[in-house]
């Protein structure tokens, strides 16, 4: 049944994107912000904690809901609630959604909305070099890709559905540390929350990571994307988030192996690398889709 649910899920999230500004939760910032503020005044106390603690709070209500709802209906209900929180843990933003408007503002040469679209797809600086940029929007769809999509089917598949909520709430709490510590610089207790945030993320990133980078070999040029990824790294002071951020980009952008073309100036090679990431994440979401099929076909016949 939770395979069905998974199935379901996928397709409805394929098709209900007039609802995606739902999945912002915005509301839960309040929470978090709670949270932050009593882990900011446990100064003995290691900020992995209470992070940990804010997770287990917000999944709370979803695990409470799974056990009451268990059995009704002979798991009916319970597959009806593993869709709607799956649905809400995928995103917040579709990422082909991301890039199709990325896109459009090429397509019309307005710089400042291909600065906007462009930050929503690195959540970062934009560079002000075009070529530049390109490449980096081609790393970023790879890297968005698993956190906002493949991370979350994982985590179902491992602890359905609570799994999908948990990996969701550890980015929202991610999200919200760095903008805190963003806005408190000389705050070292927020320092210090941020970086545990983006610790417990990156644990749980760290597997869908690589199976997500190994999908990008398969769905895309593999000799190209398992030499990326043997290839040695001088990245060696960075954080486990950082470096399984830093595989999907290599393996991801390799897995493409886009060359340049003398007749296509920087605006059609920007299109052209981002329809491309776009496509080889569509191209493994199959690959997985098909997998999971499979999975659910051999559970119902046996």
């Amino acid at each position: 049944m939770n395979l069905i649910a998974l199935l379901i899920g996928l397709v409805i999230e394929r098709l209900a994107t007039q609802f995606f500004h739902l999945r912002r939760l915005r509301w839960l910032d309040q929470i978090i912000d709670a949270g932050f503020r009593t882990a900011q005044r446990q100064a003995n106390w290691p900020a992995l904690i209470p992070v940990i603690l804010l997770t287990l709070l917000l999944a709370t209500p979803v695990l409470v809901v799974i056990i009451v709802l268990g059995d009704a209906m002979g798991g009916f209900l319970y597959m009806l609630v593993a869709i709607v929180v799956l649905f809400f843990s995928l995103g917040p933003k579709d990422i082909g959604e991301d890039v199709d408007e990325h896109c459009r503002a090429l397509e019309d040469g307005d710089r400042e909305r291909i600065e906007q679209t462009a930050r929503a797809i690195l959540e970062d600086d934009v560079p002000e070099n075009e070529r530049e940029r390109i490449r980096k929007v081609e790393e970023a769809v790879c890297v968005q890709a698993n956190n906002r999509l493949f991370a979350v089917i994982f985590w179902f598949l491992v602890l359905p559905p609570l799994g999908a909520w948990i990996y969701r709430a550890t980015d929202l709490i991610r999200r919200r540390a760095v903008f805190s510590a963003a806005r408190e610089e000389e705050n070292e207790s927020a320092a210090r929350v941020r970086d545990a945030a983006v610790t417990l993320h990156g644990w749980l990133a760290w597997v869908p990571a690589r199976l997500t980078a190994l999908g990008y070999a398969a769905a895309g040029h593999f000799d190209e994307a398992i030499g990326a990824w043997r290839a040695p790294t001088e990245q060696r002071e960075v954080t486990l988030s950082e470096y399984s951020e830093y595989l999907l980009a290599r393996v991801g952008s390799s897995a493409l192996a886009i060359e340049d073309d003398e007749d296509e100036d920087l605006t059609q090679r920007g299109i052209r690398g981002a329809t491309a990431a776009n496509r080889l994440v569509f191209r493994q979401l199959l690959i997985w889709a098909v997998i999971i099929a499979a999975m659910t076909l051999y559970g119902l016949t046996r």
